[in-house]
């Protein structure tokens, strides 16, 4: 009797779910469209950003946004070591963004440490890598501040 009340318990506690979710997996609650975005500023993480934020042009909504977007990337040197190689780097990211009918100024920067590494064309794709992934984490957070903000 025992035991039968156990697996029950358990049953009962592992298939019922919390309704958690995270905030950035579906932005569903889009009440705007993106028409135009005019970029300026470092190509490849205005590349980046402009896949992810495609998906947002167009839409049938009637408030139409039009976006200019200033990215800037730097690859700073934070540490040598004794022969004067470089062994660590910070990217950072900074984009702003004009958001013309609320003229609205959003401004978000994203940092990360790098370790130098031998092969340079590995590290190359690890910056790309990078920059992919603030380009993604940015226009995550300008989607969520557009809901908000609507």
């Amino acid at each position: 009797m025992f035991k039968k009340k156990i697996i029950i318990f358990s049953l009962i506690f592992f298939l019922s779910s919390c309704g958690f979710t995270p905030i950035y997996l579906n932005n569903n609650d889009v009440n705007f469209s993106i028409e135009q975005i005019n970029y300026q500023g470092d190509r490849e993480l205005n590349n980046f950003l402009k896949i992810n934020l495609n998906q947002y042009k167009n839409l049938n909504t009637d408030n139409k946004i039009f976006i200019e977007a200033n990215t800037k990337y730097e690859k700073i040197v934070l540490s040598k070591d004794g022969t004067g190689q470089i062994t660590n780097y910070r990217l950072v990211a900074e984009v702003v963004f004009l958001i013309k009918p609320i003229n609205k100024r959003i401004v978000f920067t994203e940092k990360k440490i790098m370790n130098s590494m031998s092969d340079k064309f590995e590290e190359t794709r690890f910056e790309k890598t990078a920059k992919e992934s603030f380009a993604s984490l940015i226009s995550s957070k300008l989607i969520s501040e557009l809901i908000v903000d609507k």
